[in-house]
């Protein structure tokens, strides 16, 4: 199995209290694909420009990402540049370079078009719609979006998420795109846009599960020591996609096992943006082992337990 996964390769210029950095691997495609690699095989499709460092190249093929996607354009790469509160819940975006991204058209190689999980992370609607387009064996399409989108392109953006099964975006997003405060309103609305499920990423405060008429909780995972928030949502939902991936449960032939998985997926959702938050940029990501995953799960068991 393996998941495909669209959205950006970047470059971040971050500076939060514990540190700053002038030039990290960034991006939504990154974080993502990295998240979910520990879990399944991660297929790629995003564009950078011939500044690309080989070695950053090297950090997504040693965990066996698929790059037959990776688009490789004149130019510079996506550049991002942001600061960080004291308390890292505001940032403030000092640059935004979209470069090669600008004009990045998705194009999925032959090879990807039969994987049956989609990932599509936060890019223009119009052109999540074509990657849905050019797959040929749909099995569960999830997507991202933004403010930016919800503001600018409201109707492109609602039929575009019309065929997804499942939409990733945090509470102030869903409330927006809902016109609902009440998180739980919040979710019918985007439901009846669609998605059967609906998680709503809360930062600190953890991330809900809507699927149905069931609702469930995850808390943030308590860390010692948050260094980088940046990319934490992504890492999520390459931790929730790689998960569903690999627990292997076809959602039509057992609905209650894959909804129980659909919880399972939001705490591993969790546990990936916990470590993505532990250092800069991707470095998080790039060398965590299934035994430290699963002991953070047994760690998030134990905060749920009562």
């Amino acid at each position: 199995m393996s998941v495909l996964v669209v959205g950006s390769v970047a470059y971040d210029g971050i500076e939060t209290p514990r540190g700053k950095v002038d030039r990290v691997l960034g991006g939504a495609g990154s974080h993502i694909a990295l998240a979910a690699s520990h879990f399944t095989n991660v297929r790629l499709v995003a564009v950078v420009g011939d500044d690309f460092a080989p070695a950053d190249e090297e950090v997504l093929r040693r965990r066996n990402i698929d790059l037959e996607g990776l688009e490789r354009a004149p130019g510079k790469t996506f550049f991002w540049q942001g600061v960080y509160s004291e308390s890292m819940n505001e940032r403030r975006t000092l640059v935004t370079d979209l470069n090669v991204f600008a004009d990045f058209q998705p194009r999925l190689p032959e090879s990807y078009r039969d994987t049956p999980l989609i990932l599509l992370g936060n890019i223009q609607p119009s052109l999540q719609a074509t990657v849905v387009d050019q797959a040929t064996n749909r099995g569960f399409v999830a997507g991202d979006t933004m403010n930016y989108w919800i503001e600018r392109t409201p109707d492109e953006l609602a039929r575009t998420i019309r065929s997804w099964d499942a939409i990733l975006i945090n509470d102030e997003e869903a409330r927006q795109l809902s016109g609902e405060t009440d998180l739980r309103a919040s979710a019918a609305a985007i439901q009846a846009m669609g998605p059967t499920s609906v998680v709503i990423k809360r930062g600190e405060y953890g991330a809900a599960l809507f699927h149905g008429d069931d609702c469930f909780l995850v808390p943030a995972h308590p860390l010692t020591t948050l260094v980088d928030p940046t990319g934490a949502g992504d890492a999520f939902a390459g931790g929730f996609m790689g998960w569903l991936d690999r627990c292997g449960i076809d959602r039509s032939s057992h609905p209650e096992q894959w909804q129980s998985q659909l919880r399972r997926a939001v705490v591993y959702g969790s546990i990936m943006g916990s470590f993505c938050c532990e250092q800069f940029g991707v470095d998080g990501l790039r060398n965590l082992t299934l035994e430290r995953i699963d002991a953070r799960y047994e760690e998030f068991q134990a905060l749920l337990a009562y």
